[in-house]
């Protein structure tokens, strides 16, 4: 039987033994596919690392945005000068010598925040996206776009106020109360009005991440309503300038229907 089995073995020299266990022996263990690069462990000096690199684009586009607005800075000073609507075409005032020039620089940085949000938006999807889970990332992925969409909306709405809450503000001027218009003082009040209303126009959509996360849910939303108000009307009236009833008024009425929105995208979303 050996010499059967060697004339055996001996027929078939391109036979190559197969690797069998040891009985009693565990199996080879098969290699575990290598991690994906979003599902590396970063240590903390990579996440300060890649904070850098991200804050490093975010200012070179703002840099960028600010450039074009600065070069623009004639036609939209023009453009701003609309809605304060001085009696023949009065020019504004500045009172020290470089004061035009920090107000050029003041409006170009607003042009290129503006100019420079849907990146800014997108480094940050990219800082944060490796410490969700696939699912995470998947939900929130269409949210991006969203928001660079409702910042653009926040803009609009702002240019659409501001007449009001000028006139409002005005209209208290009488023969002992002279209006003399600076220009520091109305572009500085133009541009806190647009970073405003522009990025509170995010607020539904921190919610409604929140709520893919696990954190917030639209009974917790719903029961909160009444806490929620009154948040938003100090909030409203301590971020928009100049002190008018209107601009308060208005940025309290849209968030409040975009936290009502909220609720109702969050619902849909199974929460």
């Amino acid at each position: 039987m050996a010499d059967a089995d060697a004339l055996r073995e001996g027929a078939l020299p391109g036979r190559l033994p197969t690797e069998t266990a040891a009985p009693g022996l565990p199996a080879p263990l098969t290699p575990a596919p290598a991690a994906t690069p979003e599902e590396k462990v970063m240590t903390l000096v990579d996440h300060l690392t890649e904070l850098r690199r991200r804050i490093f684009i975010i200012i070179a586009a703002i840099v960028a945005g600010s450039a074009v607005g600065f070069y623009f800075g004639p036609q939209l000073v023009s453009l701003l000068k609309q809605p304060l609507r001085l009696k023949d075409d009065r020019p504004l005032n500045f009172l020290a010598p470089g004061e035009a020039f920090f107000i050029y620089v003041k409006l170009a940085l607003i042009v290129g925040i503006i100019i420079a949000m849907p990146l800014i938006l997108f480094q940050v999807w990219r800082f944060v996206s490796p410490g969700l889970t696939p699912q995470e990332r998947r939900v929130a992925r269409p949210w991006v776009p969203v928001a660079v969409l409702f910042f653009g909306v926040g803009i609009a709405v702002a240019w659409t106020v501001l007449p009001f809450a000028i006139n409002f503000l005005v209209s208290f001027e009488s023969a002992d109360l002279q209006y003399l218009p600076t220009a520091d003082a109305y572009f500085g009040f133009v541009g806190t009005m647009f970073l405003a209303f522009g990025l509170t126009m995010e607020f539904p959509i921190v919610l409604v991440l929140l709520s893919k996360v696990g954190i917030l849910s639209a009974d917790r939303l719903r029961s909160s309503r009444r806490i929620v108000i009154l948040g938003i009307a100090i909030f409203a009236a301590v971020v928009t300038p100049g002190g008018d009833l209107v601009s308060p008024a208005i940025l309290g009425g849209v968030m409040y229907l975009l936290y009502e929105l909220s609720i109702v995208l969050v619902r849909a979303g199974g929460r």
